[in-house]
């Protein structure tokens, strides 16, 4: 068995196929291309198609694989939370200028969020303010 190492992934935004493929990896924890394939739901894109971009990911350095003979086993190299964080980010200041306030205000009147959403949002904020004055207190 023969470990390849990977450089540090450059957090960048995936494609759409790039995604799909990574959540399936983040859901595996780690798989070969026909097991990361059988998570695909029907039509189920090409054999060949997915381990295209298994290795486009891995050129990237947002997943490694360890070598059993000729067979590879692929895992991430980048978690889903990094990923999110790093994402929203990124869309937060391309589409709201790095403002919250814009992006809640956005949300707030876009009239696709019910009373039960907005007071569920609020309920979150208040715990995260309470928790966050807990800590200055201590």
């Amino acid at each position: 068995m023969k470990t390849i190492k990977q450089k540090e992934p450059d957090i960048r935004e995936l494609t759409k196929a790039e995604s799909q493929v990574m959540q399936v990896l983040w859901d595996l924890g780690k798989g070969m291309v026909n097991q990361i394939l059988e998570k695909f739901p029907d039509p189920k894109p090409a054999y060949n198609t997915v381990s295209t971009i298994v290795r486009i990911l891995e050129q990237k350095g947002f997943i490694g694989h360890k070598a059993y003979g000729r067979t590879h086993e692929y895992f991430p190299l980048i978690n889903k939370k990094d990923y999110t964080r790093s994402y929203f980010r990124n869309f937060l200041a391309g589409y709201f200028g790095n403002s919250y306030q814009s992006l809640a205000s956005f949300f707030a009147n876009d009239g696709n969020l019910s009373i039960k959403d907005l007071e569920e949002i609020q309920r979150t904020i208040h715990e995260e303010l309470s928790k966050q004055k807990n800590t200055r207190r201590s």
